[in-house]
C-alpha cells in the first residue's frame, strides 16, 4: 500500500472510531470509552516523544559522522606558548560552527560543549581554557579573522555580543569559534590585534 493510500485511510479510521465511541456510549459504556480514549492519547504522546528523541539522537550521530573527516584532529597545545600578549579574559565559550554558517554547529568531540572559559593571546596563538572541557588551541598562523557577531552556534545575542575567531583546522576546514566575554569592552582590542590577518574571503556568518 502506498503512503498516499495509507494517509487516505486515516480520516476513515478516525470516523469509524468516533462512531463506535458514540454508539458504545449510547449503550451505557461511556466510562469505558473515556478510559480507552485517554489511554490511547497517552500512548500516542509517549510514542511521539520517543520518536522525537530517536530522531534527535540518530540525527546527531549522522552529523558527527559527516563532520568527523572534515574536522579531523584539533591542533595540540604546544609546550611553549610564547609570551602572553592579551588576557586572560573571562567569559562563556558558546561553541564552534562550520564557516561561514553560524547555525551549522560543530558536534565532533567536546568542541561543541559550552563552558565557562578564559581566552588568552600568546605569541604563538590563542588559548581558550574551558572549565569541565578540553582546552582549545588556535595557532596564530591558522587565524584568518577576528570580529564580533550577534550570534553563533544557534545562540543569538545582542549586536556585537560575541567575539568570533575564524580559523583553519589542520584538516583544511575553516570554522568559527565564539566567546561571549564577561566584559565586552575588550572586543575592540581583540579585533584590532588581528586586523591584519588574511581573511578567507567567506565574509561574515550567514
Amino acid at each position: 500500500m502506498s503512503p498516499e493510500s495509507r494517509r487516505g485511510l486515516v480520516p476513515g479510521v478516525i470516523l469509524i472510531l468516533v462512531a463506535a465511541s458514540l454508539f458504545t456510549t449510547w449503550l451505557g459504556y461511556g466510562r469505558f470509552v473515556f478510559n480507552a480514549w485517554f489511554i490511547g492519547v497517552c500512548v500516542l504522546i509517549v510514542i511521539g516523544l520517543l520518536s522525537m528523541f530517536y530522531l534527535l539522537i540518530t540525527g546527531n550521530k549522522k552529523k558527527q559522522a559527516a563532520q568527523a573527516e572534515l574536522i579531523g584532529e584539533l591542533p595540540p597545545t604546544p609546550a611553549d606558548l610564547g609570551a602572553e600578549q592579551r588576557g586572560p579574559d573571562t567569559g562563556l565559550y558558546l561553541g564552534s560552527t562550520m564557516a561561514p554558517s553560524w547555525q551549522n554547529r560543530v558536534v565532533v568531540g567536546d568542541i561543541s560543549d559550552r563552558a565557562s572559559a578564559t581566552i588568552t593571546e600568546f605569541a604563538e596563538g590563542i588559548l581558550i581554557s574551558r572549565q569541565g572541557a578540553s582546552d582549545i588551541w588556535i595557532p596564530r598562523a591558522a587565524i584568518t579573522a577576528v570580529r564580533t557577531e550577534r550570534g553563533i552556534a544557534g545562540k543569538v545575542m545582542s549586536a556585537d555580543g560575541v567575539l568570533v575567531i575564524r580559523w583553519v583546522l589542520p584538516s583544511g576546514t575553516e570554522i568559527d569559534t565564539g566567546i561571549r566575554a564577561d566584559d565586552k569592552s575588550i572586543y575592540p582590542g581583540w579585533v584590532n590585534a588581528f586586523a591584519g590577518q588574511h581573511d578567507s574571503g567567506q565574509g561574515t556568518q550567514e
